[in-house]
């Protein structure tokens, strides 16, 4: 009889304990907390959570912090000193009606509706928001709806897609302006290495206002050797695509339809907007993002 090397012998023995293992780092599990608002999700063999969505009753809902995910570093910054009113991953509109959403988090423009964990384990989670935007009578103007998805794709790389809908209870006028609407702020610092590109190839400060389909922000992680990036893709049926980019001097980031020009949601009229989050780590790979926008752009997204 043939005798087997040690060594495959011994893959041969820890190969069933180890795949029912590698299986179970893909998935996912939500733990929410009423009293607080939180929507933690989370993956085996990993102690911190994958992100944290903030659903406060008074607040704008947004999600800080963003884990890389292999665990280790913070990829999203609460209210910077540059810039306080920005809470890591949010959507805020700079004018709607006259109402600037986008520099006031609180102080009575937002109030929650709903909170709620639709699918709550598995190799994909999901969690849905619903908050009026208050006008200065204290009425909704606009009844925004945020529909998250993660999904679990390895140590290396997690995807998070949202579905924005806005109702207008009122004629809805979205002004002109440079910035506003989805917004990212990583943990910039002055003096550490951070790089933004677009699909186009622009660099940095280069594509600040440029249209694009895609704008990867990448930067030095504190508790990394290698840099945290986020990627957020726009989608072919969102209004305006490709839309211009903000990109500031801190290298916080996101699509702005405002930039084009106004627009407006008639009353009870729904507006849709769709984006994918690619979150991973090492080094920006223009060609595999052009690929991964290509395929998700092509993909049916259920509305």
């Amino acid at each position: 009889m043939t005798k087997l090397p040690a060594s495959l012998c011994l893959f041969i023995i820890l190969s069933p304990i180890l795949e029912p293992a590698a299986r179970a780092q893909q998935i996912l599990k939500i733990q929410a907390d009423a009293a607080t608002g939180k929507i933690s999700v989370y993956r085996a063999g990993i102690a911190v959570p994958l992100l944290t969505q903030n659903a406060k009753p008074d607040f704008r809902p947004y999600i800080h912090p963003i884990t890389a995910p292999d665990g280790k570093g913070q990829l999203t910054q609460y209210s910077p000193g540059h810039h306080k009113h920005q809470t890591g991953l949010y959507w805020g509109f700079t004018r709607v009606n006259g109402r600037d959403y986008f520099h006031h988090p609180g102080d009575g423009y937002w109030r929650r509706v709903s909170s709620r964990v639709d699918k709550p384990e598995g190799r994909q989670v999901s969690w849905t928001t619903v908050y009026d935007m208050l006008g200065k009578d204290a009425k909704p103007v606009l009844t925004e709806t945020q529909k998250w998805t993660m999904h679990s794709t390895g140590k290396s790389q997690v995807i998070l897609d949202l579905q924005w809908q806005g109702k207008a209870t009122q004629d809805v006028t979205v002004s002109k302006y440079n910035y506003g609407g989805l917004f990212l702020r990583m943990p910039w610092t002055r003096g550490i290495r951070a790089q933004a590109l677009n699909a186009a190839g622009h660099r940095n400060q280069k594509g600040e206002g440029q249209r694009s389909r895609w704008v990867d922000v990448g930067m030095e992680i504190k508790g990394r050797t290698d840099d945290g990036h986020i990627a957020i893709f726009d989608h072919p049926q969102n209004n305006g695509f490709p839309n211009p980019w903000r990109i500031d001097g801190q290298f916080g980031f996101g699509p702005c339809r405002a930039r084009i020009g106004d627009w407006s949601i008639g009353q009870g009229m729904v507006k849709t907007f769709k984006h994918r989050f690619i979150i991973y780590t090492g080094a920006a790979n223009a060609g595999k993002l052009n690929e991964q926008w290509t395929a998700w752009s092509r993909a049916e997204i259920p509305k």
